[in-house]
């Protein structure tokens, strides 16, 4: 991890504090950083520079450019950190090896436990002095009771809490999502009114290290073993490429002419099997998780006591979608089980199970299980 060049801009320090934005050259950071300025903070902008899928110092460098320029726009110093070493094993890495072994990723909710809100925020900290950190990320902090919450953005539709679950709670106090409370217009507007010329740029929907490629990209020099798909009843249904290019709860792309739409309930590593079922048997109402973060303790106390006593909450198995009710089955402080009802569609191993309090974030962890009901 290192500097890229030095901190550019000779702005003097506002009135308030320090505040490193985590600047992507895109609006939603940028409008961030408008809102920030004008809320009297000493704004820095702050961007990683990681390599896209292919190691693209190019495309990299465009990024970081970009951001840079923005910078320039609005007047704040701006420092570029190569942190490509650690994004690999940290991001990357763990991606390709999910994928390798059945299970479907979340880099975006990796990246912002240990990336954005671990790295970069002590290098603010350290190099930069600023003891805060901001993105452009639409969820809230809330204080109360002189403690800090993560809850959900005012726009359900933009919401992104479920990605920042992974965040230690420690480090709550130290974030600001100035987008919070506002929606996706008011973030072009801000950055219009700012003179800024992302302000009518596209939304950009993919994985960050791939690039404008899918994930296959990105796994496409694993090693792939084609083998069959499998009915429940073990009828072999067709064949499929390798199972590093398959997720739970997928239908399209199988290439299978079949009578009746089905969909990928379990992915076997050690059989080389991929099973297929009809949408119905894809629901589950339970779901376990591991490495659970907890951000709202007294929401998992309950159930981490075995006396029988649980609590109702709510909770995702994937971004999309409103939460679900459920009830805490299991939590030992390590490994939590939950009950949904009604059943949810097609949890995956490896993608994230988040449990809401109301609006508030209890806790994240990576699920264990999934598929079909048993």
């Amino acid at each position: 991890m290192r500097s890229i060049g030095r901190i550019e801009g000779t702005k003097k320090a506002a009135a308030g504090r320090r505040v490193a934005v985590l600047m992507s050259g895109g609006v939603d950071s940028a409008a961030s950083a408008v809102l920030l300025l004008r809320q009297g903070y000493d704004v820095i902008g702050l961007t990683m520079r990681i390599p896209d899928g292919n190691d693209s110092e190019r495309d990299a460098g465009a990024a970081v450019e970009g951001a840079r320029a923005l910078a320039r726009l609005l007047g704040i110093p701006h420092v570029a950190l190569d942190v490509a070493d650690e994004f690999r094993a940290f991001v990357t890495e763990p991606f390709r090896g999910f994928y390798a072994s059945g299970r479907t990723p979340n880099p975006c909710s990796d990246c912002n436990a240990r990336v954005k809100f671990g790295l970069l925020m002590d290098y603010a900290e350290r190099e930069l002095g600023s003891p805060l950190v901001a993105t452009g990320h639409y969820a809230r902090i809330l204080k109360t009771g002189g403690e800090c919450l993560l809850a959900r953005a005012d726009d359900r539709s933009r919401d992104q809490s479920y990605f920042l679950a992974g965040i230690p709670r420690e480090r709550l106090d130290r974030i600001l999502f100035p987008l919070g409370g506002r929606s996706k217009d008011e973030a072009r507007a801000l950055a219009a009114e700012a003179g800024l010329p992302v302000a009518t740029a596209a939304d950009s929907m993919e994985i960050c290290f791939v690039g404008q490629g899918d994930y296959r990209q990105a796994v496409s020099d694993l090693p792939h073993r084609p083998g069959p798909f499998v009915a429940e009843d073990g009828r072999v249904l067709g064949r499929h490429e390798g199972i590093s290019f398959y997720t739970v709860g997928q239908r399209k792309g199988l290439g299978l002419a079949l009578p009746e739409p089905l969909y990928i309930s379990r992915i076997d590593p050690e059989t080389n099997e991929i099973v297929l079922v009809p949408r119905k048997k894809i629901f589950r109402e339970c779901v376990e998780a591991r490495d659970v973060n907890v951000l709202l303790p007294d929401a998992m106390d309950g159930a981490r006591s075995l006396t029988g006593k649980v609590r109702s909450l709510t909770g995702k198995v994937r971004s999309q979608g409103e939460p679900l009710s459920c009830r805490v089955e299991l939590f030992d402080g390590n490994t939590l089980r939950v009950v949904f009802d009604p059943p949810v569609f097609a949890p995956a191993p490896g993608q994230r199970l988040v449990l809401y309090d109301g609006d508030t974030v209890a806790a994240g962890g990576v699920i264990t299980n999934g598929g079909a009901s048993s």
